[in-house]
Formats: structure tokens, sequence, C-alpha cells
């Protein structure tokens, strides 16, 4: 019997969701309602970039990046699956999601170790 390497992908899929609905609504609120409204000051550039450059940062970005890109890739391919009947290009769809969700992890790492 041939073994499944899906719970792999299950695994990345449930991580990536819990760890997106934990942290990006606070992400949004601050940055995107917050310090736009005037509700707090917003915080210099020497600050966040000095936030930034910190490993333990760097470590949660790339966390929460390729981990949102990998729930995406999983309930895309099941979307494209199920909705679309795509199940016929099973090997091809399962490429371009989880590719496109490496290839996106691989460019956040490259982009935060720049910083």
């Amino acid at each position: 019997m041939k073994k499944s390497n899906e719970p792999f992908w299950w695994a990345l899929f449930g991580a990536g969701g819990a760890f997106t609905a934990l942290c990006l609504p606070v992400l949004l609120l601050l940055n995107g309602l917050a310090i736009p409204l005037g509700l707090i000051e917003a915080p210099r550039h020497e600050d966040v970039l000095a936030l930034a450059q910190h490993p333990l940062s760097r470590l949660f970005l790339f966390a929460l990046i390729s981990l949102s890109l990998f729930h995406w890739g999983h309930r895309f391919r099941f979307t494209l699956y199920d909705g679309i009947q795509l199940k016929h290009l099973h090997s091809l769809v399962a490429v371009l999601c989880y590719g496109s969700a490496i290839a996106g992890a691989v460019l956040a790492a490259v982009i935060l170790w720049r910083i």
C-alpha cells in the first residue's frame, strides 16, 4: 500500500489556519485601523526597522507568511478539485498550489533575510 503525504499537507493547513486566525486580526487592527485613525501613535521608522531586524520577529513573520500561504494552497487545491471539478488534474493542481506556497515562503525568507 502506497504511503500518502496528505497528513503533512493537512498539518500545514491546520497550523496555517490556526496561527493566521490568532495573529492576523491583531496586526490588521493595529496597522489597518488604530494607527491610520490616530487611536495610537504611529511607530517611528527606526523602531519598526529594529523590530523587524530582531531574529524572533523575523521568525514570527516567516511563520505567519509561510503558514498562511500553505493554508491558502491546501484550501485552493480542494476548491479546484471540488468546486471546479478538476480532480482529473490531481498532480498538476497539487504541484501548482503547493509550489506557489513554497515559492512564496522562499521569497518571504529571502526578503526577511535582507532586512
